[in-house]
């Protein structure tokens, strides 16, 4: 399920700066992450955290974010 993505120099929202940060403090003990329990832990709805998870994707950040899965929400492998 990977896609090639050009990553860009685009600020962040808040929303996706949170997100990320998230993702920073956790990516050591976890590679797998799902919007519904991102959202859980952010008091963000699923698809708040889909929306904002592809621009982070795209971005120039400190992690690597990847479409992962779709079962009972949509999952994201996250790498550092």
């Amino acid at each position: 399920m990977s896609a090639t993505v050009q990553a860009t120099d685009a600020p962040l929202s808040d929303k996706q700066r949170r997100i990320l940060e998230y993702l920073e403090a956790n990516a050591d003990s976890q590679t797998y992450f799902k919007s519904r329990l991102i959202g859980d832990k952010l008091d963000m709805s699923a698809k708040e955290v889909g929306a904002n998870m592809t621009a982070i994707a795209n971005s120039a950040t400190t992690v690597d974010v990847e479409k992962w899965g779709y079962s009972s929400s949509t999952t994201w492998m996250v790498e550092t």
